[in-house]
């Protein structure tokens, strides 16, 4: 499977480069596998992290580059550390010791010949939790369905549908109608979502949708898609998380955090679409204390 790597067109865009090589793709990395962290992971959905944590894996690179990712350390691809497939089975391994609810891939798209493997022979060797594919959204049909039957449950974004923010936020203009076939393909292998006596996501979708300043109208317009295609055999995260750090030297409209009132709307205009199986976010969120430290914990 590694050879997946040379001419690589695992994601959407497609570069080419032969990474086994050493050559570098838009994910800033070669076919060695780099990780910023492994560890518990408390923030993410309660039905994800519940009160063990989720057994979180930070990937190093990134598909996306979204000009505000708040995980940009490691976006860009100068941080993490290199590990084989034995070792990222191991920590695996490790995170399920450790009483994690899931393994949680992020960020995990350039890297999947190394997952597959991976899970593989953790499964074989005992992996028993659920795995969670925590992705941007930005995915090939094909490569997902390399993932069928490893994956149970998948947390993808839906960032914009406006072809003008997706070419400007993330340098990619064909961001919607990617993400409406991946999302797609997801539902096709996992079905819909199925919890545990504790509540505790077994299998399914989850879309996240984080809204952004100034962009009301264009979150509307994703949760009514959503709804209109997935009615509630997935689950919408509505979240308001948006810190803006380095956004602001690029897009000014952006330099500034998410009004109470412009979330309030979005999740009133959810609420009257009939969403019934969704998740938000209250209070203060948008904190960089969200933002885990990428030390190669774990790793």
């Amino acid at each position: 499977m590694k050879n997946l790597y040379s001419q690589c067109t695992l994601c959407p865009r497609e570069c080419g480069v032969d990474r086994l090589s050493g050559e570098v793709g838009f994910c800033g990395k070669t076919a060695k596998l780099s990780l910023a962290r492994a560890a518990l992971h408390m923030w993410e959905e309660p039905c994800i992290s519940g009160e063990e944590g989720s057994g979180t894996v930070f990937f190093s690179g990134c598909c996306l580059r979204c000009v505000y990712c708040q995980n940009r350390e490691i976006a860009i691809g100068d941080s993490g550390k290199g590990v084989d497939d034995s070792r990222l089975c191991e920590i695996f391994l490790e995170l399920q010791a450790q009483g994690a609810n899931n393994i949680n891939l992020v960020t995990p798209t350039h890297y999947l010949p190394h997952i597959v493997e991976a899970l593989r022979a953790a499964k074989n060797s005992g992996l028993k939790i659920p795995v969670v594919y925590n992705t941007g959204g930005y995915e090939k049909v094909e490569s997902l369905r390399l993932l069928e039957g490893l994956v149970n449950v998948y947390l993808p974004d839906f960032k914009y549908f406006s072809v003008d923010l997706g070419k400007s936020l993330s340098f990619a203009p064909d961001y919607a109608e990617i993400a409406k076939k991946s999302i797609a393909e997801m539902v096709r292998q996992v079905g819909k979502p199925v919890f545990d006596t504790r509540g505790m996501i077994k299998k399914g979708v989850i879309v996240r949708h984080l809204v952004l300043p100034n962009q009301v109208e264009d979150s509307k317009r994703v949760l009514e898609y959503l709804y209109e295609t997935y009615g509630n055999d997935i689950f919408i995260s509505i979240m308001s998380q948006y810190t803006p750090l380095e956004a602001m030297n690029c897009h000014p409209y952006l330099s500034r955090k998410l009004t109470a009132e412009e979330y309030d709307e979005v999740v009133d205009f959810a609420v009257d679409l009939g969403i019934e199986n969704g998740f938000l976010q209250e209070g203060e969120a948008a904190e960089e204390s969200f933002i885990p430290p990428f030390d190669n914990s774990g790793v």
